[in-house]
């Protein structure tokens, strides 16, 4: 998980411990990091700024073969990466779920990410280790096959799922299961929607419609971490169209190069909740800023 990243300052740090660099080798050595960073999924701007904040640090110091010099190396580059996520915020899922019933989570996103799965996952994870009641919702009344496979996950994880008929409007469908859950004293409502470029204006505004209508607790985007800088891009417009809460990263178990978890919530400010690591229900993991900066460091 993540080894590309590792792999790129691994190298950086190896050739500042091993060789005596002077000004000139230390400004080479760092464009080539931020070319490597680059080419493992950290967007162009990231990259620059992990740079400058590394490259400010290191011209002040003067660095020999003794003992600490590694940690002195390893701590600047993890307060890099403290800095570059300072602005984001954290977000305590569980602490907002039990303020706020019934919870209603709408999850979004393009085609081939995970997002039912995905939903599924989660639904498991509030259920078995908090009790919480959950509802499914499938708001995808488009694609052949979605009220299928939600209903399968429901069956499995034993909790009630609302759905209409193909073709049916994704707001009503929504409307209802709000309106289950408040009659039926649900926690969390878990509502899928059909997977949608994030550039087909109609089908954003019929999104931003639904939002309207059942005012979400949450919007979580859902992106597939081996899509890399498409992962900014998506992030960019679905937050500037629907103001997302966070984000689910999935796929994190196959990504070796691990630099569109750094590009994701840089891009808007928004943190990712739950990493997605292989098929199973209990693959997600809900994680927090520390949890990125010591994969990254490990």
């Amino acid at each position: 998980m993540f080894s590309g990243l590792k792999k790129v300052f691994n190298s950086l740090k190896e050739k500042i411990l091993t060789t005596e660099l002077s000004k000139e080798d230390l400004k080479e050595e760092l464009w080539r990091f931020e070319l490597k960073l680059v080419e493992n999924n950290v967007a162009a701007e990231i990259a620059h700024t992990i740079v400058d904040e590394i490259a400010s640090k290191l011209e002040t110091k003067k660095f020999s073969r003794f003992e600490g010099t590694d940690k002195i190396i390893n701590s600047i580059y993890r307060e890099a990466l403290e800095n570059l996520l300072e602005e984001v915020p954290e977000y305590d899922l569980i602490n907002e779920i039990k303020k706020n019933k019934p919870y209603i989570i709408l999850f979004v996103g393009i085609n081939g990410t995970g997002k039912t799965t995905s939903i599924a996952k989660i639904c498991n994870f509030l259920k078995n280790k908090y009790g919480f009641k959950c509802l499914l919702a499938c708001a995808d009344t488009f694609r052949a096959g979605a009220i299928e496979q939600l209903e399968s996950h429901a069956k499995v994880l034993n909790v009630m799922m609302i759905k209409h008929k193909y073709g049916s409007s994704p707001t009503a469908v929504a409307y209802d299961a709000v309106m289950y859950a408040k009659k039926y004293d649900v926690d969390v409502v878990l509502i899928d929607t059909a997977g949608r470029m994030d550039t087909d204006i109609n089908l954003i505004n019929e999104m931003k419609k639904l939002v309207r209508v059942i005012k979400p607790n949450a919007i979580l985007l859902v992106v597939d971490s081996l899509s890399g800088n498409d992962a900014y891009y998506q992030a960019e417009i679905f937050n500037k169209e629907l103001n997302i809460t966070g984000y689910i990263l999935t796929k994190v178990d196959a990504d070796e190069r691990g630099g569109t978890i750094l590009s994701l919530i840089y891009s808007t400010k928004k943190p990712i909740l739950f990493v997605g690591t292989g098929t199973s229900y209990e693959d997600i993991i809900p994680i927090n800023k520390e949890w990125i900066i010591s994969k990254l460091l490990e």
